[in-house]
């Protein structure tokens, strides 16, 4: 079950345009389920940098994934992993030809298109658990 969004959160997705808060909030919904078959625990939700972010401060299994959308980009929203793991190279390494990266930290979801389910919940499942699998 997802939990209900914190107030801070709701706050940051409330300011988004309608069709960049569809997307994250699907996104978000992701994120929980991933969570929840991946057996990563509770996660924590929280503002970092200003936006939603989701942590697996309980069983420490994963990295930090936070979800972005910018006017200085309108048409696209981000998912987002610390740059200092090799999370965006794993997943560019499985995904090259089915999403669209930025650096080593994000992957760029264009809002004209659909969002690739598959591919998305992989990525979101190891960075779930990237320190499980590092130990």
């Amino acid at each position: 079950m997802t939990p209900a969004l914190p107030d801070p959160v709701a706050a940051v997705f409330a300011r988004y345009p309608h069709a960049a808060c569809e997307r994250l909030l699907a996104l978000r919904q992701m994120i929980f389920d991933e969570a929840a078959r991946r057996n990563a625990g509770p996660l924590t939700e929280t503002l970092k940098w200003g936006e939603p972010a989701y942590l697996t401060e309980v069983s420490r299994s994963g990295a930090t994934i936070r979800l972005a959308w910018s006017p200085k980009s309108p048409e696209i929203c981000k998912l987002l992993v610390n740059c200092r793991t090799s999370l965006v190279d794993t997943f560019r390494d499985h995904f090259a030809d089915t999403l669209r990266f930025e650096g080593t930290r994000a992957i760029c979801l264009p809002l004209s298109l659909p969002l690739p389910d598959l591919p998305l919940r992989q990525c979101v499942g190891l960075a779930l658990t990237y320190r499980k699998r590092r130990a």
